[in-house]
């Protein structure tokens, strides 16, 4: 039997291998043209020393102190060289895929579909036999390559991969390249080119409750993550806030409705910011966070938004005295 490790390296490339039951962590990557750090094989230098951020393994004995403490052990940090997986896991590793010898991944596929959500938002789903491949962590993100330029753009999945299909959400920018693309030039079959997946932004293993905030399209990653916690479960409180600026800007409500029926531990809200909005919940973000959520700091809080969102954020936990067990964060700014 073989386990699916997710191999995080420190500029946000993720690379996917199978590991069998037999062999460590490091031998599988050696095996699958991955260069993970390692200098003496026997787990007596350290140089493979790794953060396992989810899933269980075993790291036998064959290590010694000087390698790894029984205290980083207990902190998660593991000798790939002495690492075999039991389940599928997540692996942060201190370098770079550079210096790894890794090559982004690249994958072709077709556009299915560009569907109008709003003034102001696009649905793009695209298809193609590759995408059979493509794995990444929910919360990460591609490079997409504007066909008929040199150019890419940079989207969060908005679902996990299914039948050969994944989305995005789009921002509609006036005068932006991909935007322009898709509501003018673009049809079914039209060939786009992906590279990734990338980010350091993904859903981590669910310890506490979870307080996710999303601005705008920045709700694309939450979705894919709530995919993966519909199919994986969750006894823990997770409870989303999604903010706009205007009321046109709010889509995908029927899903994230969706979500709470079937996710029985998950609740959202939505806020607008305009002034001159008629949606029942008026202002930004951090006027709708309440107490309970932050679970005084003992919660885990995914931010995807605009630098300001980020900012104020980091400023309103200031103000109420919360450092959170974990703030997990993606800005992104609209290109034009």
């Amino acid at each position: 039997m073989s386990h699916k490790i997710a191999l995080n390296f420190e500029d946000g490339v993720t690379r996917f291998i199978d590991a069998n039951a037999t062999e460590t962590v490091a031998d599988a990557a050696y095996r699958q043209g991955i260069n993970i750090p390692l200098d003496c094989r026997v787990g007596a230098c350290g140089a493979c020393k790794c953060q396992v951020e989810s899933g269980s393994y075993e790291l036998g004995e064959d290590f010694i102190e000087d390698a790894l403490s029984a205290e980083e052990a207990a902190r998660g940090l593991a000798l790939t060289c002495q690492m075999r997986a039991k389940s599928d896991c997540v692996v942060r590793v201190p370098m770079s895929s550079s210096a790894c010898r890794i090559k982004q991944g690249s994958f072709r596929a077709a556009i299915r579909e560009v569907r109008a959500l709003s003034d102001s938002t696009l649905r793009l789903t695209v298809e193609g036999e590759e995408l059979g491949k493509l794995a990444f962590l929910p919360g990460q993100y591609v490079n997409l390559q504007v066909p008929g330029s040199e150019h890419t753009r940079a989207y969060s999945f908005s679902s996990l991969p299914k039948d050969g299909q994944v989305s995005f959400l789009i921002r509609n920018v006036p005068g932006g390249l991909m935007s322009g693309y898709l509501t003018g030039a673009a049809k079914a079959g039209d060939a786009v080119t992906m590279t990734g997946p990338l980010g350091s932004f993904y859903l981590r293993e669910v310890q506490r409750p979870l307080l996710l905030l999303a601005g705008g399209t920045g709700l694309a990653p939450f979705l894919a993550m709530l995919e993966k916690l519909e199919a994986s479960g969750s006894g823990q409180p997770l409870h989303l806030i999604y903010g706009v600026t205007n009321d046109f800007d709010l889509v995908e409500l029927d899903k994230l409705e969706a979500f709470a029926q079937r996710l029985p531990n998950f609740t959202w809200s939505a806020c607008v910011a305009s002034p001159d909005s008629a949606y029942p919940n008026n202002g930004y973000v951090t006027q709708h966070i309440a107490p309970g959520q932050l679970n005084d700091g003992d919660v885990d809080i995914y931010l995807c938004g605009p630098p300001p969102m980020v900012e104020a954020v980091n400023q309103d936990l200031r103000q109420r005295g919360i450092k959170p067990a974990n703030f997990y964060y993606e800005k992104f700014a609209a290109s034009a």
